[in-house]
C-alpha cells in the first residue's frame, strides 16, 4: 500500500542496493534514499570490461625461465631474491598451463628462497600460491595463504577479494564480508565484482537474521496515522466505514431501542467503536469474540481481525482469516474481494508475485465494479515493473471512481518513471503536466504532491519540489514521510546536512514508529561516518519493520556499516564522508 509508506522500489532490474547507496560517498545523498530509492536506477555499463574481469591469474610475469631442462650456472650468482623471482616465474608458467600442483611447488621454492624482509614480494608469491590453491579448491589454504599476503600488505586488494571469495565458499559469511567491505573502499566501489559478493552476502545475512528476529518479533502496532492513511487507500472496504446508524452500541441508544438486542455481546460492532476511538490495541480480542460466538458479523470479524495482524506485521496469523472470509460462499462479494486485494499484498510482501498476481485477478473476477482492486493491483504492477499494465488498471479505477484523486496521482506517477525510465523528455514532460492537472483538480491530495515532488526532485527542480513537500505538511501535519522527503530534499538541494537531519528528527517526534525516518537517518549517519549512530538507528528501524522483507533489507544496512566498523579498526579505511 503506497499512500502510508515509502515510495515504491521495483523488484526488478539491476540497479544499485540501498546498502551500497549507503557507502557511497560522492554521490548526491538523496540519491541513497530519495530518487533511486523510488526506484532502482541501471549503473552505467561502461568500464564494466576490464572490471568485470575474474581475477584469477598470478602475479608476476610467466616468461619462459631459462635452463629450465637442466642445472643453470647462472642461478648459482644470482641474490637470493632473483632466485625466488626465478622460481615465481616459472610457477607462473606452470599456472597459466593449467599445471597448478607444478605451480604450488615452484611458489613454495619462492616463498622458502624470499629474504623475509621483502615483505612485498613475499606477499605476491603468497598471494599466487593461493590462486593456484583456489583452482583447486582448497578453501581453507586459500585462506591461510591470503592472509599471510595480508599481513604483509595490509590492501593488498587482490589477497582480499581472494579470501573474501574462499570464506563465502566455506559460509564465513560475517568475514567473507569484512574482506569485501575493505576491497569495494580500496577500489571506491568501483569494481562491480566485488560489489556484487557484498550485495550477495549482505543479501543473505539479512534474510538469515530477519527470518530468525522475524519469528520472534514481539507484534507491534504501527502509529495511528499510518493505521488511518492504510484504511483511506481502500473505498470499498466495508469493515474501514464508520458505524451505520442502528449499529450504535446500547449506551449510545435508548435502552428500549428495539436494536439494542442487536449488539448486546457483538464484538464486532465493539471493535468498530474502538477503531473510531483510535484505541486500536483492543480490536483483536474484540473481533476473537465476535468469531468464537459464531455471532452474525464472523465474517466481517475475520476480516477486521486479519487486517490488524496484517497491520501489526503478522501475516501467519493473518492468513488463515483471510483464506475463512475468501471462501465463504455466503459472505458478501466486497468482503470477500476486500480479503483477496488484503491477502495478494501480503503475498507481494513475502516476494510471491504470482499467488499475489492470482488473488488480485480473481477479486477482479468476482467484484468486477470494486474500484480497490485495480488501484491495488495498479500499485503491485509497479512493483512488478509493468508499467503500462499498471496505467491500464488505475484507468479502471478512475472509469469507476472518477473522484478518486489517489488513483490518478499514481498513474501519473507511473507514467512519468515509464517516460523516465525510457529516456522519452516529451512524455516526461507530459507526466508533470499532468501532475499539475491532478494538483489542480484535487487540491486536498497530499499524495498528489508528494508524488509530484519526488517526480520534480528527479528533475533537479528542488525549489519547486520544497513548495510541494510544503502543501502535503498543510495538508496532513502529522504524516512523517513527508518529512523525511523534505529532509532528503534539503541535502541533495542545498547540502544543507543540519536542516536535512532537522526535518528528519522532526518525523521521529510526529511518530516515533516511523521506520523510514529512522533508516534514512541511519544511512545519513553512514555517510557522515558515525557509524556507532549509524547501527543504532538501523536497529530501531529493524525493530519497527512491518514485514520480514523489510527487516533483512534493513540488517543488509546494519551489517554494511558494521562491516565498516571492523575494516576501520583492522586496516584503518574508511571510505570519505560528507
Amino acid at each position: 500500500m503506497m499512500a502510508a509508506s515509502k515510495p515504491v522500489e521495483p523488484q526488478s532490474g539491476s540497479g544499485l542496493p540501498r546498502w551500497q547507496l549507503a557507502l557511497l560517498v560522492g554521490t548526491p545523498i538523496v540519491l541513497g534514499v530519495g530518487a533511486v530509492y523510488l526506484w532502482n536506477r541501471s549503473r552505467s555499463k561502461e568500464n564494466q570490461g576490464k572490471k568485470n574481469g575474474e581475477r584469477k591469474t598470478p602475479e608476476g610475469s610467466a616468461s619462459p625461465v631459462q635452463g629450465q631442462h637442466g642445472p643453470n650456472p647462472e642461478l648459482e650468482n644470482m641474490s637470493p631474491l632473483d632466485r625466488a623471482q626465478s622460481a615465481k616465474n616459472k610457477g607462473n608458467k606452470y599456472f597459466k598451463a593449467g599445471k597448478y600442483e607444478q605451480a604450488i611447488q615452484c611458489y613454495t621454492e619462492a616463498i622458502s628462497l624470499c629474504p623475509k624482509e621483502q615483505k612485498g614480494d613475499l606477499s605476491t608469491f603468497y598471494q599466487n600460491r593461493a590462486a593456484a590453491y583456489e583452482q583447486q579448491m582448497k578453501w581453507t589454504e586459500v585462506i591461510q595463504d591470503c592472509t599471510q599476503a595480508v599481513e604483509m600488505n595490509p590492501c593488498y586488494v587482490k589477497a582480499l577479494f581472494r579470501r573474501a571469495k574462499a570464506l563465502e565458499k566455506l559460509d564465513s559469511k560475517k568475514e567473507c564480508l569484512e574482506d569485501v567491505t575493505a576491497v569495494c573502499i580500496l577500489e571506491v566501489f568501483q569494481n562491480q565484482q566485488s560489489m556484487l559478493l557484498a550485495d550477495k552476502v549482505l543479501k543473505q545475512l539479512g534474510k538469515e537474521k530477519a527470518k530468525e528476529k522475524y519469528k520472534n518479533r514481539e507484534p507491534l502496532m504501527p502509529s495511528p496515522q499510518f493505521i488511518k492513511s492504510y484504511f483511506s487507500s481502500f473505498t470499498d472496504d466495508i469493515i474501514s466505514q464508520p458505524l451505520q446508524k442502528g449499529e450504535k452500541k446500547d449506551e449510545d441508544k435508548d435502552k428500549e431501542g428495539e436494536a439494542s438486542e442487536v449488539t448486546g455481546s457483538s464484538g464486532y460492532l465493539k471493535a468498530k467503536q474502538y477503531m473510531e476511538e483510535e484505541n486500536y490495541d483492543k480490536i483483536i480480542s474484540e473481533c476473537t469474540k465476535e468469531i468464537e460466538s459464531g455471532g452474525r458479523y464472523t465474517a466481517e470479524a475475520l476480516l477486521l481481525r486479519a487486517t490488524f495482524y496484517l497491520l501489526i506485521g503478522n501475516a501467519t496469523a493473518a492468513q488463515p482469516d483471510l483464506d475463512r472470509v475468501v471462501n465463504m460462499e455466503n459472505a458478501s462479494v466486497k468482503l470477500r474481494a476486500n480479503a483477496l486485494i488484503k491477502r495478494g499484498s501480503m503475498y507481494m510482501q513475502q516476494q510471491q508475485p504470482q499467488l499475489s498476481t492470482q488473488d488480485f485477478n480473481m477479486a477482479a473476477e468476482i467484484d468486477p465494479r470494486n474500484a480497490d482492486v485495480y488501484h491495488h493491483r495498479g500499485q503491485l504492477k509497479i512493483l512488478l515493473d509493468q508499467v503500462e499494465e499498471a496505467v491500464g488498471d488505475f484507468d479502471e479505477c478512475i472509469k469507476l471512481r472518477p473522484d478518486s484523486a489517489l488513483a490518478q496521482a499514481q498513474k501519473c506517477f507511473a507514467l512519468y518513471r515509464q517516460a523516465y525510465t525510457g529516456n522519452n523528455p516529451s512524455q516526461v514532460q507530459k507526466a508533470m503536466d499532468g501532475f499539475e492537472d491532478v494538483i489542480r483538480r484535487f487540491p486536498k491530495c497530499a499524495e498528489g504532491y508528494a508524488l509530484y515532488a519526488q517526480a520534480l526532485t528527479d528533475q533537479q527542480q528542488f525549489g519547486k519540489a520544497d513548495e510541494m513537500y510544503d502543501k502535503c505538511i498543510e495538508l496532513e501535519p502529522d504524516n512523517a514521510t513527508t518529512y523525511v522527503h523534505k529532509g532528503l530534499l534539503q541535502l541533495q538541494w542545498k547540502q544543507d546536512l543540519d536542516m536535512g537531519l532537522e526535518l528528519i528528527s522532526k518525523a521521529i517526534e510526529i511518530d516515533n514508529k516511523c521506520d523510514f525516518a529512522y533508516e534514512t537517518m541511519g544511512t545519513i549517519e553512514v555517510q557522515r561516518g558515525n557509524l556507532d549512530k549509524a547501527i543504532d538507528m538501523f536497529n530501531k528501524a529493524i525493530n519497527l519493520a512491518k514485514s520480514e522483507m523489510e527487516m533483512a533489507h534493513l540488517y543488509s544496512l546494519c551489517d554494511a556499516a558494521y562491516a565498516q566498523t571492523e575494516v576501520a579498526k583492522k586496516y584503518g579505511l574508511k571510505p570519505p564522508t560528507l
